[in-house]
């Protein structure tokens, strides 16, 4: 069994939200991800207009039609966005003019351009009035996350109730500044028992003194590593582009808005994670089997 990544924007030069894909790039991002000893991913569309993120699924859908290499790596697609909780912080690098309240008809919408792909939606539990969408999504099958997002706790156990399964990315996706005891943070981990969660495992969106801390409440059973990997993911140092945005990529290898201020999703590569998760935080070889290969395909019913 090889590595199952539920969170890949772009990889190898190729951004999954940028200008229409051609059969070339799917050749490149498939190749990286075989070179890099994964077996599967999530193809991840991020928040931007409806026609846009929809043009840009449908597009993946209709080139990777057939293509029996194609399919076996892409297995599907995860929808980040757009609804998501606009507020500066919780919204991230998504572009804050696209963020929107969840709405069944336009959730229709994105599952009709993926094509019977979507495996995953990440959308912010109080922006989905009554959990209309996460209901939805429940019953249609599709595993929903909150991320980005900003729930009090009923919020948080009312979208529990109604079908939401995992938090994308803990640690991330907030503002840098929190209620040092009421916090998005604090409320995920007092539901650990009931939540799946994801971590990007790079040390840059998380110390790993940080994630330590958190592993030790959560343990591994319902955790999954994921890379959150942009287009600049295994190319090096220098600038490349996202959403139509600059993304600076320093000699450490995080990628950055150009002033620096935020992160930009990541450029780790599975072989990295296993590396970090072996060298600082000690997992084991089946620890990491179970983080990386595993639990993802356990999360969305996925076979080998």
């Amino acid at each position: 069994m090889a590595a199952f990544d539920l969170q890949v924007n772009g990889y190898a030069g190729v951004d999954f939200n940028g200008p229409l894909l051609e059969k070339e790039d799917l050749d490149k991002v498939c190749e990286a991800l075989k070179h890099d000893g994964v077996g599967g991913i999530l193809a991840t569309f991020i928040t931007d207009d409806l026609e846009l993120m929809s043009s840009r699924m449908a597009r993946l859908v209709e080139l990777r039609s057939g293509n029996r290499e194609w399919e076996r790596l892409i297995r599907g697609i995860h929808i980040e966005g757009p609804f998501l909780n606009e507020t500066r912080g919780y919204i991230g690098a998504h572009p804050v003019e696209h963020a929107r309240p969840a709405e069944v008809e336009a959730m229709k919408r994105l599952l009709e351009s993926a094509g019977g792909l979507t495996r995953l939606v990440t959308l912010a539990p109080e922006r989905d009035e009554g959990f209309a969408v996460t209901r939805f999504l429940s019953g249609e099958g599709v595993c929903v996350a909150a991320g980005h997002c900003d729930p009090s706790q009923e919020e948080l156990e009312g979208a529990i109730e109604a079908g939401l399964k995992l938090f994308t990315h803990l640690g991330n996706g907030c503002p840098m500044e929190l209620n040092r005891h009421d916090n998005i943070i604090q409320r995920v981990l007092s539901l650990r028992d009931k939540l799946w969660i994801s971590f990007i495992p790079d040390g840059a969106h998380v110390p790993f003194r940080t994630l330590r801390n958190y592993l030790d409440l959560t343990g591994t059973d319902r955790v999954v590593m994921v890379t959150d990997a942009i287009a600049a993911a295994g190319m090096g140092a220098g600038l490349f582009h996202f959403l139509g945005r600059e993304v600076r990529i320093g000699d450490d290898l995080v990628a950055r808005s150009p002033d620096g201020s935020h992160l930009i999703g990541s450029t780790i590569t599975m072989p990295k994670v296993r590396e970090r998760l072996a060298d600082e935080l000690g997992f084991s070889s089946d620890e990491i089997r179970q983080v990386t290969e595993e639990n993802p395909r356990r999360l969305i019913g996925k076979r080998p």
